[in-house]
């Protein structure tokens, strides 16, 4: 029941309006349909309920969200039903936290090209871990795996990146027997990215020889297949950053962690600090920073947080949750049995009840700020209805 000091809906109020006119013709439908549900999100606009505390008499009045799933407030049962339903999937052996990033010069590009180049990055990635890992020379195991996609750095700058978290080992060829990685070792993060790099490339080149890319601006030239091809050869020689790590806290905290950003985007209302005639501050964190001194305050224009926030709308319909190997939806329940049989483990029985406990979702929706106890519902507020001028009568001779 509590509100942020100043939240991203508060900016969007109180600028959007303006800057809407502004870029009239430059926003997509998404993007203009994101601010409107922000902009509404728990107000009179969308209805609500009245809500009554029988334990000390108190009377609020609980405004609708918007439930759209880049608003910072939120998708927040969601997200707590997904963690719930990860961590009853956990198996009792080390899990590692992978990122496959791509370079600067394709993050550019892949903003006019999202709903393809996230597609790659995802089959990508997921094909590079399973590759290596089905390698005899590395684990000569059939993996699993979940892929979350990130958008955003921590300035709000569009960095496309996918956080995954793997089980430290897979099964045999022939599903026989548990293959366990090595203590603290999961695969070779040079060997990751080589093949990352490769597999990314020529699948981009796929793409753009078979039309499904668009070219605008800057990019413009790249529709020739020539400069394309010139302009993604430096791109065969840099470095690709991959991560793989074994995370100190366990795969517990690393779920909570992808949990947090699973249903939100670019940044959550407890990192603004203040709206006021300078712009919009906010905390980040500078990750090239060597003192130690990595938590900032970026102040930016309003019409510039606005723009960044707006980086990051989704394709419609894109799913940036995604399971694969022996994690994939269509086989995951018959897979995780074999899995904790190999493992000597005896299967976990998870009823609904039990599922909902876990994520916490059986706490009461709406709760006293007062005393602690749980609300009702005692009166239903409908949502409001845009007021619409009268048709104009059309004069006739």
């Amino acid at each position: 029941m509590g509100r942020a000091a100043l939240e991203v809906a508060d900016i969007f109020r109180a600028h959007g309006p303006a800057w809407r006119e502004r870029q009239h013709g430059h926003l997509s439908l998404g993007q203009l349909k994101v601010m409107s549900a922000i902009e509404q999100c728990r107000s009179a606009a969308l209805g609500g309920h009245v809500l009554h505390c029988p334990a000390c008499g108190e009377v609020e009045i609980a405004y609708n969200s918007c439930r759209n799933r880049h608003c910072p407030k939120c998708q927040g049962r969601a997200a707590r039903r997904w963690l719930a339903d990860r961590q009853a999937d956990l198996l009792p052996v080390p899990y590692y936290h992978v990122v496959f990033t791509l370079p600067a010069p394709i993050s550019g590009f892949a903003f006019h090209n999202k709903t393809v180049l996230y597609n790659v990055l995802f089959e990508v990635a997921a094909e590079t871990l399973r590759t290596i890992a089905a390698d005899p020379k590395h684990l000569g195991a059939q993996i699993g795996l979940t892929l979350v996609l990130h958008t955003w750095g921590s300035a709000l700058t569009h960095h496309p990146h996918v956080h995954g978290i793997v089980p430290g080992g897979g099964l045999s060829p022939d599903g026989a027997h548990w293959i366990s990685c090595k203590l603290g070792f999961f695969l070779p993060v040079r060997v990751l990215s080589r093949l990352f790099r490769r597999r990314f490339l020529e699948e981009l080149n796929q793409a753009h020889r078979t039309g499904q890319l668009q070219f605008f601006g800057e990019y413009a030239a790249l529709a020739d297949a020539t400069a394309f091809a010139a302009w993604l050869q430096p791109l065969w020689q840099c470095e690709w950053v991959v991560y793989a790590k074994r995370p100190f806290a366990g795969p517990a905290a690393v779920l909570a962690y992808l949990s947090r950003y699973t249903h939100r985007v670019a940044i959550s209302n407890q990192r603004l600090l203040s709206m006021d005639e300078r712009g919009v501050s906010f905390r980040w964190k500078d990750y090239r920073a060597k003192d130690g001194m990595r938590l900032k305050t970026m102040t930016l224009e309003p019409d510039e947080f606005m723009r960044r926030f707006l980086l990051h709308v989704l394709p419609s319909g894109f799913h940036r949750i995604r399971h694969y190997g022996l994690l994939a939806n269509a086989g995951r329940r018959g897979h995780l049995a074999r899995m904790r049989e190999l493992l000597h483990v005896a299967p976990e029985v998870h009823s609904p009840e039990d599922i909902e406990a876990l994520g916490g979702i059986h706490q009461p929706v709406f709760v006293c700020p007062h005393c602690g106890a749980a609300m009702i519902v005692v009166e239903v507020l409908m949502r409001g209805q845009l007021i619409r001028a009268p048709p104009q009568l059309r004069c006739t001779a």
